[in-house]
């Protein structure tokens, strides 16, 4: 397939590529082995089973919402990589027929159950990687939400997404910024970070770079973390920091402009962001 893409200063296939690794210039096990990634999904819906009820991430409300509004209730959809599903049940109870893609056969195992608890009887499943499996026939629209992590063949799989989708694809992934303490510690005490590696702008560069001129939709999605005590407050938000032996004063200073106590319980509102990358497919 010859393609004639658009050059670009930096090459974001390679960047893509580079930026799977770890801040250490490693990759986790998840990365390299298969049996690793499918063990951390079968632990995970296992928990998933345990919790019962609503399971769906607050956050997937508001991409649900956008979504939809690309979505026909003739159309035959494929999803890649549905996780858990927090856009699965909600997309089949508005399209003709969903085929999902996944992987882990505990994801398939998990959403097969869930799906006739659902009653819905429009969804099918397909248990292999998006990069390696063939698809014999088209769909009216492909799309997946943060299904990229562990797709090394990036530019292959989205050129698939491209060819299966004969009326629209759609790339979606959520995005920041980070908490502003983080970068507040980042600028002025000049504090290793561990900063998101890849992000939805990668995805839209690779795919101008491929010769495909995409839309793109941000959402804003406002948030709340609540936190029983101070101490549960400070450990989850110096998680992502990779400078040892970091000063918690300075830590906490960082934190004080954004955090509300409220009746002795801790809130850190702060706003993050999604992005639906879609365009009508082009034959090369």
């Amino acid at each position: 397939m010859k393609i004639s893409g658009v050059p670009l200063g930096c090459n974001y296939i390679d960047l893509w590529k580079e930026n799977m690794k770890e801040w250490d210039g490693t990759l986790s096990n998840r990365m390299i082995h298969d049996e690793a990634e499918e063990g951390f999904w079968h632990s995970f819906m296992e928990k998933k089973k345990q919790m019962g009820g609503d399971y769906i991430n607050s956050y997937a409300y508001r991409i649900q919402e956008e979504l939809l509004t690309l979505l026909r209730t003739n159309d035959r959809v494929v999803e890649i990589g549905p996780g858990w599903g927090n856009y699965t049940f909600c997309v089949a109870e508005n399209v003709k027929h969903l085929t999902c893609v996944d992987s882990s056969q505990s994801v398939i195992n998990f959403l097969s159950d869930e799906s006739e608890k659902h009653q819905l009887n429009n969804v099918s499943f397909i248990n292999d990687k998006w990069e390696h499996i063939s698809m014999k026939e088209s769909y009216d629209v492909v799309f997946g939400v943060n299904c990229y992590y562990r797709i090394s063949n990036i530019e292959e799989s989205l050129l698939k997404m491209n060819k299966v989708a004969s009326r629209l694809a759609i790339v979606g992934m959520t995005s920041g910024p980070e908490k502003p303490h983080y970068v507040n510690l980042h600028r002025e005490q000049g504090y290793s970070i561990k900063f998101r590696r890849r992000d939805y702008i990668h995805l839209q560069n690779i795919l101008y770079q491929l010769g495909i001129m995409a839309n793109c939709k941000i959402i804003e999605i406002p948030s709340v973390s609540t936190y029983p005590s101070y101490e549960s407050l400070i450990r989850d938000n110096v998680s992502k920091i990779l400078t040892k032996d970091y000063n918690k004063q300075e830590v906490e200073q960082a934190l004080s402009p954004y955090v509300i106590e409220k009746d002795g319980r801790y809130e850190y509102p702060y706003t993050f962001h999604a992005a639906l990358i879609y365009w009508k497919p082009i034959k090369f």
